[in-house]
């Protein structure tokens, strides 16, 4: 039996896996399994992985036909896996030597459908711990008790997929793929449908993965049309809230990270190509209105004013037509 699988997608990293490979080989045991999935990359990284997979035990490549994004080749891993505990890295990351064995432990011990972690990002040379926003570590709570409050950093505005580790009945119900696709923003819909649908869960105080930022190929850093794949995530979760038994409760804290995220992109838009940074202004104005109009009001309201201001001045933006608001009893009556 397999007691972990870990999913570790590449795609043009031929700088990094090295270190991602002899980090995985340090983590190695003979119950692990650690799935590459190449997804088509064009430079040295197929190579790299294809001597890597001879030397790490329980390595197995997986070779896409065509590129198809981190969300996609994360899935092609899922469904590749055996393990009992799933878990992920991303191809330019790193692990401390033993961490996967104290992820496991930590699991098995609180005998929970997921657990979460603190990480160490990386920044060149600089390393800034970043925590669970949840303050107690080593018990066991509901997923969907810790969403709120609406006006505070909560496990769900931490969606790092790799900053935790996931029991396999998970997997067999159906919340653990990605949606197929996305660009950019893929862990924000997964990981508010874990906290909205899974049974349980714990936080752990455990470092040892280490998040490279500031990477240049990284779509973080680059302000092309796929970074715009946020406004289809967010629309899921908006989507897919608005039907949960709780969506009155619930749907005020999705429009805010909505509007909070959305703002910061419109705050930054000088790094993208013009082209993009007006579909983003039109893809935002239109994606406003989509919105519960009173609920909108009332997040603008408590955004603060450079952030309210960018979202007002684009949602009066000439040339979109508005678009039905989602609003939970729409959606409460479409179930019925």
């Amino acid at each position: 039996m397999v007691k972990l699988s870990v999913i570790v997608p590449f795609y043009n990293v031929q700088t990094y896996a090295p270190d991602t490979l002899r980090s995985l080989r340090a983590n190695a045991r003979d119950d692990f399994e650690f799935l590459l999935v190449d997804d088509r990359s064009t430079d040295g990284t197929a190579e790299i992985l294809q001597r890597a997979a001879k030397d790490i035990p329980g390595a197995r490549v997986i070779v896409h036909e065509r590129n198809g994004g981190l969300a996609t080749a994360r899935n092609t891993g899922l469904d590749a896996a055996d393990g009992e505990y799933l878990t992920f890295l991303d191809g330019d990351d790193w692990l401390a030597p033993g961490y996967f064995a104290d992820l496991v432990a930590a699991a098995e011990r609180l005998e929970c459908d997921f657990v979460r972690t603190d990480h160490v990002q990386a920044t060149g040379r600089t390393r800034t711990v970043h925590r669970v926003p949840h303050g107690l570590r080593n018990v066991v709570l509901s997923p969907r008790s810790v969403i709120l409050p609406v006006d505070r950093t909560t496990s769900v505005d931490y969606p790092y997929a790799w900053a935790g580790i996931y029991h396999r009945r998970l997997l067999d119900r159906g919340l653990l793929h990605f949606t197929d696709g996305l660009r950019t923003a893929e862990d924000r819909p997964w990981i508010w449908r874990l906290h909205r649908e899974a049974e349980s869960f714990a936080a752990v105080g455990l470092l040892g993965l280490f998040y490279r930022r500031g990477v240049a190929s990284s779509l973080t850093q680059i302000g092309d049309v796929r970074q715009l794949d946020f406004i289809r995530a967010f629309d899921q979760i908006v989507e897919e809230t608005s039907r949960d038994p709780d969506a009155d409760v619930l749907l005020p804290k999705a429009v805010r990270t909505y509007c909070a995220v959305m703002a910061h992109h419109l705050g930054s838009i000088e790094r993208f190509e013009p082209a993009v940074a007006r579909t983003l202004r039109t893809m935002s104005a239109t994606a406003l209105r989509r919105l519960p109009a009173e609920l909108l009001d009332e997040t603008l309201h408590s955004l603060g004013d450079r952030r309210a201001a960018l979202l007002r001045r684009v949602r009066r933006r000439p040339g979109t037509e508005p678009a039905p608001a989602v609003t939970p009893a729409a959606a409460s009556g479409a179930r019925a």
